[in-house]
């Protein structure tokens, strides 16, 4: 088995899909990149179990043959390397050697035998997505999606396909996102949970991508294909909560302000509040927003005054400022509305412009107690 191909070129798609190796693996042969090659079409995969994906280069070459190389190794050799052609030998005392302008290199391989194979998927339903569109809804939710693994099912992103549209959810129980497009929709009514790992590799690759992906998907797995890669990753199991109950219908309490300067003017103020809670102090009165924090122990405290257009009854309400300002700051407008009912009902937050012809964001924080 030998081959030819760019040594760039090479690490580019390694780097890509060494973000599915996990840096501890249970199963040795898991911390490597499986090579198959068919002529001159190079087949590349890395998988935790749990998630796979493959990309297929092409090389020269007119032979065939698959090992399984050791990524860390690989990578790192790789990386020092400026732009040549690399020829990769398969050695009969099993090692792999590398020769490039200046020198030889062998690695010790792995049968390729003991690579996990890649699950088929059985009578896949499928959607097809633009990548732009996929990568925004990822970047827009994924940050709202919980770390508690006694509620799997809310640590990942709730994809819900209809004929009228898509629709993306997160939430961790204190913050809620839901993104919703009209303008891209799916032939029949599907509905399930994305991990968060496959998630934030798909993301990477799919900024920078202008393809269709497509994503096939039953009760157990998905698929998402796009160009010369394929990402197949196990689907969080159970049932997502029904996050439309919890988002207020009645808001009769409408807060318009520019993003930028209530995003400082938290952040700012956030410093002088408890360690523990994060929490901030709104009371809007009038045109005015008066944002506060205080740190009893510590005698630590912040005050700011902004100026906005406000349509309610006055109302005071505390809010966790690390979620207020990750949600601002994931927002891309330049001005907001906080929707809220009452000090105890969780605020709505949604972009006033900056949106797509058919995009929608819907942003709900709960509010926090207010030491009176």
């Amino acid at each position: 088995m030998k081959f030819i191909v760019s040594s760039t070129y090479l690490l580019k798609q390694l780097q890509v899909l060494g973000g599915v190796i996990n840096n501890s693996n249970t199963l040795p042969i898991l911390d490597n990149f499986l090579f198959e090659l068919n002529n001159n079409a190079l087949t590349v995969s890395a998988s935790d179990l749990e998630t796979t994906m493959a990309s297929v280069l092409n090389v020269e070459s007119d032979n065939q043959g698959q090992v399984a190389i050791p990524a860390k190794l690989l990578l790192d050799t790789l990386k020092t390397f400026p732009e040549q052609p690399l020829t990769f030998v398969v050695e009969s005392n099993n090692t792999i050697e590398i020769s490039s302008n200046h020198g030889k290199y062998a690695l010790a391989y792995a049968s390729a035998d003991e690579f996990p194979k890649t699950v088929a998927l059985d009578n896949p339903s499928q959607t097809i997505v633009p990548s732009e569109i996929l990568a925004t809804a990822i970047n827009k939710t994924i940050f709202a999606a919980g770390n508690d693994d006694l509620r799997p099912v809310m640590s990942g992103v709730f994809f819900q396909f209809s004929t009228e549209g898509l629709t993306f959810v997160a939430t961790d129980a204190h913050k809620l996102v839901k993104y919703s497009r009209t303008d891209v929709q799916s032939n029949e009514t599907a509905e399930f949970i994305m991990p968060k790992k496959p998630l934030n590799i798909l993301k990477a690759i799919l900024a920078t991508s202008e393809e269709e992906v497509k994503i096939e998907y039953n009760d157990s797995n998905a698929k998402f294909s796009f160009g010369d890669t394929e990402l197949v990753c196990r689907l969080i199991d159970g049932k997502y909560p029904n996050y439309e109950a919890v988002i207020p219908k009645e808001n009769p309490n409408q807060l318009t302000i520019n993003r930028n300067q209530f995003l400082n003017s938290v952040r700012r103020v956030s410093i002088f509040s408890n360690k523990t809670t994060h929490q901030i102090r709104l009371r809007i009165a009038g045109a005015e927003l008066n944002i506060s924090a205080e740190d009893i122990d510590y005698s630590n405290k912040a005050e700011e005054r902004l100026t906005c257009d406000y349509q309610g009854d006055d109302i005071q309400i505390g809010f966790n400022s690390r979620f207020l300002s990750e949600m601002l700051s994931n927002i891309t407008a330049d001005d907001v509305q906080l929707e809220m009912s009452l000090p105890n009902r969780a605020g709505i937050l949604t972009p006033v412009d900056g949106l797509e012809q058919g995009e929608q964001v819907t942003m709900l924080v709960m509010p926090v107690m207010l030491n009176s």
